[in-house]
């Protein structure tokens, strides 16, 4: 894997973490309050790199790569397990490595917004401030059924292993199909980067079948926990910039997050889609900026529980 070509779209310096034997990779820019960046599939930290350059004169900015993705390492299945409990364990890892005390504030994109609440709730009195990129941190929308592309991938092995792996195809169609404005040839390669064998693939495809639809998949439970516990965030300072042209992360979900927090601060962005900063990073960077700066002071502590929820639902 050679990122060298990335490097003047993403002039940032790398640090590990070993989690467990593995390399985990992460950015650490500026200093202050901590802002806490959590990607999702298939992308990686090169996502969040023009907010982080927005960010890192006034905060501290940290963007973690899952395992699996961006630099981090790419274990096969029988070293890793490739599952959501795993990836907010190495989260909340690194969260602890780091020190960053009680005033984190979380972003968070698709699969990110999971990992990232998941990692939140299980120490809520820590987290300060949450801004949410289309994604969800609770299970499908009453009546909506998991979009056909992504059904197929999850459901169809023997089909979707030989074109995840070997053809970088969800990567690939990610590039042209989560944005609305086609993407720069450069910025469409750097997206890629990362899945550039069939090894370095897993991740991508594991992320899809890892999406828990009954009680019998694997994160189904911990899903269900964490949507049971969002009040605990409730009271805290939310933005919401949200990409309407999104064939997953559509209106649906956006009413599932305005329901559960209602005092959020919502920006919608007609032409923009999941790859929501792509699309809209001129203007949602400096609302994200206004937004952190305006909410400088510590949140009321959490809303206590008498369940011992601190690491949620254990297999």
């Amino acid at each position: 894997m050679d990122l060298s070509s990335c490097r003047p779209l993403y002039p940032f310096k790398s640090h590990w973490l070993d989690v467990q034997g593995h390399r985990y990779h992460y950015l650490d820019e500026g200093a202050g309050d901590p802002i806490l960046l959590v990607h999702g599939n298939p992308t990686w930290s090169f996502f969040f790199r023009r907010l982080i350059t927005e960010l890192r004169d006034s905060y501290r900015v940290i963007a973690v790569d899952h395992i699996g993705c961006g630099p981090s390492d790419k274990p096969g299945d029988g070293d890793y397990p490739y599952c959501l409990e795993r990836r907010v364990d190495d989260l909340e890892a690194l969260v602890d490595h780091l020190q960053l005390g009680d005033n984190l504030t979380f972003g968070v994109h698709d699969w990110g917004g999971m990992i990232g609440m998941a990692c939140a709730l299980r120490r809520p009195e820590r987290v300060r401030r949450l801004v949410v990129f289309n994604t969800a941190a609770f299970h499908l929308p009453p009546g909506k059924s998991l979009p056909w592309r992504l059904s197929i991938l999850r459901n169809l092995t023997t089909l979707a292993t030989p074109l995840v792996r070997g053809f970088n195809a969800f990567s690939y169609l990610a590039t042209h199909m989560a944005c609305v404005t086609p993407l720069p040839a450069d910025v469409s390669r750097a997206y890629r980067a990362p899945y550039d064998s069939w090894a370095n693939r897993i991740a991508t495809l594991r992320f899809v079948q890892d999406i828990p639809l009954s009680p019998h998949d694997r994160s189904y439970a911990l899903v269900r926990w964490v949507e049971d516990h969002l009040y605990q965030l409730r009271h805290l300072p939310m933005l919401i910039c949200w990409g309407e042209r999104d064939f997953v992360f559509d209106a649906d979900f956006l009413v599932g997050w305005r329901t559960r927090f209602p005092e959020a601060v919502v920006h919608t962005f007609p032409t923009a889609g999941h790859y929501v900063l792509e699309d809209a990073g001129d203007q949602i960077c400096p609302l994200v900026h206004a937004f952190l700066d305006a909410h400088p002071s510590p949140a009321p502590s959490a809303v206590p529980v008498l369940l011992d929820t601190a690491q949620g639902p254990r297999p």
